[in-house]
Parts: C-alpha cells; structure tokens; sequence
C-alpha cells in the first residue's frame, strides 16, 4: 500500500518528541524545513502580534481570544490549520493546495504564499475578535 501525499508522517524525532516551546519545535527540524516554519512562525506573528505562541496539539499554536491558527512541518508538506470557516472563505486561492476541513498543505519544495498566509490569520484575527464581542 502507497501512501498518499495527505498521509505523509513526521520524521521520526519529531514525532516522538513532546515539545514545550515553539522554538524546542523548530531546533529538531531540518535546516530547508526549519527555515520555512521561520517564514510560517514570522508571517503569523506579523498578522496577530498579541497572540500567545504556544504547543497545541505537540505543534506550534496561536491564541488571541481563543485558539487562532496552528502550524506543523511534515516530511513534504507544512500544513497550516486555520479552522474550516477560514478554509472555506479562501476556497478560492487555496484551489491549487492540497486541503480538508481544517487543513491546508503548502508543499515544502515550493515557495509559501506568505501574502495569502497573511490575509487567512487577518482572517482568523478578525474572526475572533467579532466572536469576542458577542
């Protein structure tokens, strides 16, 4: 049996460690995935500067008024996990990326659209920023 690209496993280390900090996160990747999760990590602390980085989930989370987004880095792709609302919204944009409900996949071998990055934690910010005020 093959496995799909959308079932790519961690590497090993990664998988097996318990991580306290995002920066304990990145230090077990490798240098090219390292240096993508920076950009991913940089892009959403530029959009929501007040967030929270915290391990959710073993993987590096965000939260402002609640969980905002979620990164994690797979042996081909990094996903982002902004919540379904947010998916649905860019279902547009996000046409040539691999995606489910909750999930999206940027490849790790192409440039991150940190533009449309962006504008999906603008999103997510704004998202929960309306729900705080209910």
């Amino acid at each position: 049996m093959t496995r799909s690209r959308t079932a790519a496993k961690a590497p090993a280390a990664k998988a097996a460690a318990r991580f306290e900090s995002v920066d304990q996160y990145l230090a077990l990747l490798a240098p090219a995935a390292r240096k993508v999760a920076q950009q991913m990590r940089k892009t959403i602390k530029k959009q929501a500067p007040g967030a929270e980085e915290v391990i959710s989930y073993n993987m590096p989370g965000y939260k402002l008024n609640g969980l905002l987004i979620w990164f994690a880095v797979w042996k081909e792709h990094i996903g982002l996990y902004p919540t379904p609302n947010a998916i649905e919204f860019f279902k547009k944009e996000l046409a040539g990326y691999a995606c489910s409900k909750g999930a999206i996949q940027f490849p790790l071998d192409q440039p991150l659209p940190l533009e449309l990055i962006a504008r999906i934690v603008a999103f997510r910010v704004e998202e929960l920023q309306n729900k705080k005020k209910r």
